[in-house]
């Protein structure tokens, strides 16, 4: 299936179109229905589901957008320090009053983030964090379950 969009072709640094693993699916689903239900937009809805999707490049209105590179000669460890360095920064600006949403929406249009900043050779976009004061809309208020610990941690043998 290819994703063309009015604004072009989709190019991401990283593989993104991965097959969902599916013994995850059920969790995604679930969490994806109460989101759009407490939006209050219908599965079938797809024009709403595409006007809400389109938001991440709206940055969800946030007044600023970080985006995140790593290193492609390090692979998997700037990955991790990556995700590291996001925690601690969404963390620290919580703690300010500020609100945080990491977007791995933002790596499917790398050319364009690069059309804007100089990024130095070798670096590759992981993903955007929209930041700013947070707003009354209703998906601010949405908290997805967690998993409890037992379905979590590691079982010995």
């Amino acid at each position: 299936k290819l994703l063309f969009t009015r604004f072009g072709l989709p190019q991401s640094d990283y593989k993104v179109n991965r097959k969902y693993p599916s013994e995850l699916k059920p969790r995604s689903a679930k969490i994806g229905a109460e989101l759009y239900g407490l939006l209050g937009i219908e599965r079938g809805d797809h024009k709403a589901r595409q006007a809400q999707w389109a938001r991440n490049y709206e940055f969800f209105g946030a007044p600023t957008s970080f985006f995140i590179f790593t290193h492609a000669g390090l692979g998997e460890y700037s990955v991790s320090d990556a995700g590291l360095f996001m925690q601690n920064l969404m963390l620290s600006a919580h703690a300010r009053g500020l609100g945080t949403c990491a977007q791995g929406a933002s790596a499917i249009w790398a050319p364009p983030v690069r059309d804007e900043f100089e990024i130095p050779k070798g670096y590759k976009l992981l993903c955007g964090i929209a930041i700013g004061y947070p707003s009354s809309d209703i998906v601010n208020t949405f908290q997805a379950d967690r998993l409890p610990i037992s379905e979590i941690k590691l079982k010995g043998k």
